[in-house]
């Protein structure tokens, strides 16, 4: 059964500032070795790792709110800046926007099952305009969206 993640995307402020952030953070792991994977190192390693590779993203939630997900790709056993056992979840680069779902502060990571999982927003139309995030949930917030 797929299981995906759920993580707070701290320090980050939107969806281009979270691509912009991991194109540079790709591009530094990859001048130390050419094949590295787009990663987010974590304490906690899943224990449910056949689930969450079973097709299994990450969902950040940005600003409250889960705004993109990530395919993920791989767990590995790593270690974090301070030494101590870690796990690296391993990313697809294509960065996916879901619907808004407003989501409450939490510590870590945590399981999210595919009946909790914001849907994708479908594919925009080549010169549709886009909503202010901030708009679109108070819109979302008001059942106008």
């Amino acid at each position: 059964m797929t299981l995906h993640i759920i993580k707070l995307c701290v320090g980050i402020d939107s969806v281009d500032e979270l691509a912009k952030w991991q194109k540079h953070r790709l591009a530094q792991l990859r001048k130390r070795n050419p094949k590295a994977r787009l990663r987010h190192v974590t304490r906690m390693t899943p224990k449910r790792e056949d689930d969450v590779l079973d097709g299994g993203s990450l969902y950040w939630v940005i600003k409250g709110y889960v705004r993109v997900r990530q395919r993920i790709v791989g767990l590995r056993a790593t270690h974090n800046q301070a030494g101590e056992p870690a796990c690296a979840i391993e990313l697809d680069r294509k960065l996916v926007k879901t619907q808004l779902a407003a989501w409450r502060p939490f510590q870590g990571w945590r399981y999210l099952g595919p009946e909790a999982a914001p849907p994708d927003l479908p594919p925009r139309a080549k010169g549709d305009d886009e909503l202010p995030a901030k708009l679109a949930a108070e819109l979302r917030d008001l059942g106008l969206l």
